[in-house]
C-alpha cells in the first residue's frame, strides 16, 4: 500500500499553487517526488527578525518533514510564535499561541446571523463573510497579543477538510502574511487539530489516546498513536451529530444564531426525554461507525405529527406547544447520545486491544460543548478506568487556538514549508483538501454501507506521513 501511495503523491507542497490550466481529477496525482525533511525545525526567537532560509529552501516546492524527534529546549517553546488561521466552516478564526503553549490571543468572528437566515451554512454567503473580515480578524489577534508579523515565528492555517470557499480565504491570507515577512508556512488538518488541542489544555495526554471528534460535518473515533499517525475506527456513513442538532433546531422554530445545538440543548432541560420513543441509529451494525439521517426523519415525523410549525418562533408558542417542542428536543437529545455512547464503548475495547496503554479519551468538535454528551461520556470512560479530556467550550468549536498550537506540533516534528511568494499570480488556485481523511480505516471497523463515500480527493494525512517515513 506504501508503494502505491508514494505515487500517489504530488510534488507540489500542501499549500503549494497549481496552474488553473492544470486538470485536476480524483484519484488522478501528480508523480511523486517526496517532500524534503527539516531535520532540525529553524527557531526565530521571540522579538528577532526571522534568518532568510538558505536560497536552496526558497522555492515555493515543498519541505514537509515526517520527523517524529521532539525538540525539547527551553529556548524552542519560549522563542516560537504561532498565527493560526480557521477559516473551514461559517467562522473566520486566528490566534496566537507561544511554544509553551500560552494563549496570547484569540478572535472569532461568527456568522450566526447568517446561519440564522438560511438556516445552515450558505458556502458562497460564508466565503463572503470571511473575506469581509478576515483582515481585521488577523490584525485584531495581532493587537491583542501585542506584537506585529515581524515577530512572528510561522504561520498554520488549515487547508481541510472544509468548504473550498471558505478555505481558500485563510489560506490566501496566511500566504500573504507569510510570504511579506519571510514566514514558515504551517498547512493543518482540521480535525487533528480538533484532537490535538486537548494537549495543549491537558499537560498530562500522551500518545497515544482515542478521540471522538464530533462537530456539524464530522462524526470521527479515531485511534491516536503519535502525531501525524491515527487509525480511524469509525465514521459516519451520512449525516453528523451536529447536523442532526442544527436541523432538529430549526424545525423546531428556535433561534439559530448561536448555532442549532446549545438551542436543542437549552430547550430539552425542559422536556421529558423518555415521552418520544426515537429508535437509536444502527443497532444492528457491530462496529464503530455512526449514523445520523435516520434519526433526522424520525425527529421530523415526530414534530409533523404534533402539528409544531417551525415557522411560529419558540418566544411566541403556546405553554403547550413549547411543552411539545421540548419532549422532541430532550429525546431526541437523549437518542443521539445513546448512539454516541454505543459506538464509544466498542471504539474503547477495539483501542485497547490494538495500544492497550491508552488512558484517555479526548472529546473535540462544536458538539463536544454540549454539557450532557460530556457527563454522558464520562460514565462511558469509567467503565475502562480511563479519563475524559474536553477541552473549553471555546477551544471545542472552530478556533484559531487548535490551529496554532497543531502548528507548533508540527513544527517542532519539521513539517512546516519555507515561505511562500509575497504576491501569488491570480491564474493560481491553492491545494486545498476539502475532503482530506485523517487516518486510515481500521479493518474491523470497515462498513458498505460507506461505499458511496469512498471517493476522495486526496490520500489521508496518515498514509502521507507513513510514506514520506518509508522514503527516508
Amino acid at each position: 500500500m506504501v508503494s502505491s501511495l508514494l505515487t500517489l503523491l504530488s510534488t507540489f507542497s500542501r499549500l503549494n499553487l497549481v496552474q488553473k490550466s492544470s486538470i485536476f481529477i480524483p484519484f488522478t496525482f501528480k508523480a511523486l517526488s517526496l517532500l524534503k525533511f527539516h531535520k532540525q525545525p529553524r527557531l526565530r526567537p521571540f522579538n528577532t527578525p526571522l534568518l532568510r532560509f538558505p536560497s536552496s529552501l526558497n522555492s515555493p516546492k515543498a519541505h514537509f518533514s515526517t520527523s517524529r524527534r521532539p525538540v525539547s529546549s527551553k529556548s524552542f517553546d519560549d522563542d516560537l510564535v504561532v498565527l493560526g488561521i480557521e477559516t473551514s466552516c461559517d467562522d473566520t478564526a486566528a490566534a496566537i499561541v507561544r511554544g509553551n503553549g500560552e494563549i496570547l490571543s484569540q478572535v472569532v468572528s461568527s456568522q450566526a446571523d447568517l446561519l440564522a437566515r438560511y438556516g445552515g451554512v450558505a458556502p458562497k454567503m460564508a466565503e463572503e463573510a470571511h473575506s469581509q473580515v478576515i483582515d481585521q480578524v488577523v490584525q485584531d489577534a495581532l493587537d491583542k497579543a501585542s506584537l506585529t508579523e515581524r515577530e512572528l515565528s510561522a504561520v498554520a492555517v488549515t487547508i481541510g477538510p472544509g468548504l473550498s470557499l471558505c478555505l481558500r480565504v485563510g489560506v490566501q491570507k496566511a500566504r500573504r502574511v507569510a510570504g511579506s515577512f519571510n514566514l514558515p508556512i504551517i498547512s493543518v488538518h482540521h480535525m487533528e487539530a480538533h484532537a490535538l488541542v486537548a494537549r495543549l489544555i491537558e499537560k498530562e495526554l500522551q500518545f497515544p489516546f482515542l478521540a471522538l471528534l464530533i462537530s456539524g460535518g464530522h462524526n470521527l473515533l479515531v485511534l491516536a498513536h503519535h502525531l501525524g499517525h491515527y487509525t480511524q475506527l469509525g465514521t459516519t456513513i451520512d449525516d453528523a451529530i451536529g447536523e442532526a442538532f442544527d436541523k432538529t433546531a430549526k424545525w423546531l422554530g428556535l433561534d439559530m444564531r448561536k448555532s442549532g445545538g446549545p438551542a436543542v440543548e437549552q430547550l430539552a432541560q425542559e422536556g421529558d426525554a423518555e415521552s418520544v420513543r426515537f429508535s437509536i441509529p444502527m443497532k444492528q451494525h457491530k462496529d464503530c461507525n455512526f449514523s445520523y439521517a435516520g434519526l433526522k426523519t424520525q425527529v421530523k415525523l415526530a414534530i409533523a405529527s404534533r402539528n409544531i410549525d417551525a415557522k411560529v418562533p419558540l418566544s411566541c408558542a403556546s405553554s403547550l406547544d413549547r411543552s411539545s417542542r421540548a419532549d422532541i428536543a430532550a429525546s431526541f437529545q437523549r437518542v443521539a447520545v445513546l448512539h454516541l455512547e454505543e459506538r464509544c464503548e466498542r471504539a474503547v475495547e477495539w483501542a485497547l486491544k490494538i495500544e492497550p496503554s491508552i488512558k484517555h479519551l479526548v472529546v473535540s468538535g462544536g458538539v463536544a460543548s454540549n454539557q450532557y454528551v460530556r457527563s454522558r461520556l464520562d460514565q462511558v470512560v469509567q467503565k475502562y478506568s480511563l479519563q475524559l479530556v474536553c477541552p473549553p467550550p471555546n477551544l471545542c468549536t472552530d478556533n484559531g487556538v487548535m490551529i496554532a498550537w497543531t502548528g507548533i506540533e508540527n513544527f517542532r516534528a519539521g513539517r512546516y514549508d519555507s515561505p511562500p511568494p509575497a504576491n501569488d499570480p491570480d491564474d493560481f488556485m491553492y491545494d486545498l483538501r476539502p475532503r482530506w481523511p485523517l487516518g486510515e480505516e481500521y479493518a474491523e471497523g470497515s462498513s458498505d454501507a460507506r461505499s458511496l463515500r469512498r471517493a476522495r480527493v486526496h490520500p489521508s494525512l496518515t498514509s502521507l506521513v507513513q510514506a514520506s517515513l518509508q522514503q527516508q
